[in-house]
């Protein structure tokens, strides 16, 4: 599924990389603590998280998460939003809630890839 899929599919504003919209994401995984996001395979995912902090876009980048999803409405400041730019993350906030997004995506196609979990 393209990011630019993503956004369409949840509603959701684009806050930085517009230039990423047509690359391919092949899973997602949807959390607020870091450390349950680690546990996750992680090749080209989408992170769906209502969690805002700087660490979020470090874990993201260590990981190989190209795409976030804030949900309900929630708005990144700068701070999270330059180091989106620096690690060449798109960021987009949805006003679904984490449950809903998550369903939204996966009844499309988008689908977390558990083996060996």
């Amino acid at each position: 599924m393209k990011i630019a899929e993503i956004a369409k599919l949840l509603d959701a504003e684009i806050l930085t990389g517009e230039e990423l919209l047509d690359m391919d994401i092949l899973t997602a995984c949807s959390g607020d603590m870091m450390s349950d996001v680690l546990a996750f395979p992680k090749e080209h995912m989408v992170l769906l998280t209502g969690l805002m902090n700087p660490q979020v876009m470090r874990t993201c980048d260590m990981l190989d998460v190209r795409c976030v999803v804030f949900v309900r409405g929630k708005k990144p400041n700068e701070d999270i939003l330059e180091l989106a730019r620096d690690y060449e993350i798109a960021v987009m906030t949805t006003d679904c809630g984490l449950y809903v997004a998550s369903g939204v995506l996966y009844t499309n196609g988008l689908h977390a890839r558990t083996k060996g979990l």
